[in-house]
């Protein structure tokens, strides 16, 4: 028999996305990507890595774009 629950199966994205917040500072995406702050910047002046804004003297990321990101780097196109 189907489950025909109402039970959001998002919601630990949800809650994930919902504790972010909307903009990361470089050493959250560091930590998220598992790579050194001096990696993001690197990837920042060689145009490859995840989408950066500048506003003042800060950069900050949108999660959105990082996750985009994540999953545009994909090695493997699996069908489904």
């Amino acid at each position: 028999m189907p489950n025909t629950s109402s039970r959001n199966t998002n919601a630990p994205a949800i809650a994930e996305a919902a504790r972010r917040g909307p903009l990361a500072s470089p050493a959250e995406v560091a930590v998220y990507l598992g790579v050194p702050v001096k990696t993001l910047y690197q990837w920042k002046y060689r145009g490859i890595g995840p989408n950066v804004h500048k506003v003042g003297r800060h950069l900050p990321y949108r999660w959105s774009e990082v996750d985009a990101w994540v999953n545009s780097q994909s090695a493997y196109r699996l069908a489904v």
